[in-house]
């Protein structure tokens, strides 16, 4: 019976020796590159960048990011626009802009503009009907480029269309680069709702700061009758969950056949309608934003 005892004590001091073989550390925080990930920094000659995000697909949000990035254009500002989304870029359709960037002279990729707005993406890099079939670590090579090799010349403000979802992408940019705050994208819809607050909740892990949420799609004012419709459903849940996590809601977007269709001609609303209700919510909503980060 001693023997056995002595063989299980002999197993198991010989398997706690190896739950650290690392030697990293047992208490406290643990630093960040040694947990393997990078430091943050800011991106070179930027002076503010704000991520525009949203849980769900098919919410607006590269409509809305676009429509902001040209708000800050028209406020004097010096603004650009990097399209995250290696798998379904949408920057080139909406700024009307195609073509293979050229390399700077520190062999940089030069962004294309339109507008008075600096962008960058991945779908210049490759054809527009071809797929990117990459898996994760080529994807988050290209991303990092984006990120770090892009000449921006100079810009008071970058705007960061990043993905749907709270995947890779949206980690490694968060762990990557200094974001002076992010906007939440969502429909009164209540799919889309729950899915923002999934998004809300990973800013906050990350410690990225809320500017707030931009309800798109809010309500549709027929253009006969006049009457208003919440055809998505109320806009009560996005309040409350403004409400619930103490954020700010920026903004209502109406839902408008021009506004997508402004897109998909490549001239957004703030720059193809200037003066209409519609463009003056997204420069509003760009006015908030950036009085939150000292813009």
């Amino acid at each position: 019976m001693a023997t056995f005892q002595r063989r299980l004590l002999h197993q198991t001091l010989r398997a706690l020796s190896h739950e650290n073989p690392l030697g990293l550390p047992r208490t406290g925080s643990i630093p960040r590159m040694q947990r393997g990930l990078p430091e943050r920094r800011k991106i070179k000659n930027v002076a503010k960048v704000i991520a525009v995000s949203s849980a769900k697909g098919g919410v607006g949000k590269s409509t809305v990011a676009a429509n902001l990035s040209l708000a800050f254009a028209r406020m004097g500002y010096r603004s650009g626009i990097l399209d995250t989304d290696i798998f379904g870029p949408s920057i080139p359709t909406l700024f009307d802009l195609s073509g293979e960037p050229r390399l700077s002279s520190n062999n940089q990729l030069l962004p294309l503009s339109n507008y008075g707005v600096k962008t960058m993406s991945m779908g210049y890099l490759v054809g527009e009907d071809a797929p990117v079939v990459w898996r994760g670590l080529m994807v988050m090579k290209a991303l990092q480029q984006l990120l770090h090799e892009v000449d921006w010349g100079g810009l008071d403000i970058l705007v960061l269309d990043l993905p749907p979802g709270t995947g890779d992408t949206q980690l490694s940019v968060t762990q990557q680069i200094v974001l002076d705050g992010s906007v939440i994208v969502t429909t009164p819809h209540t799919l889309a709702v729950k899915d923002a607050v999934k998004g809300i909740n990973m800013f906050k892990k990350v410690d990225v700061p809320l500017l707030g949420l931009v309800q798109n799609m809010s309500l549709f004012n027929c253009p006969h009758c006049h009457h208003e419709t919440a055809v998505f459903g109320s806009n009560e849940r996005v309040q409350e969950i403004c409400k619930e996590h103490s954020i700010d809601l920026l903004g209502d977007i109406p839902l408008h056949q021009n506004v997508g269709d402004d897109g998909q001609r490549g001239k957004p609303t703030v720059v193809s309608e200037p003066d209409s209700q519609r463009s003056q919510v997204f420069m509003d909503i760009a006015k908030r934003v950036g009085l939150k980060i000292g813009l």
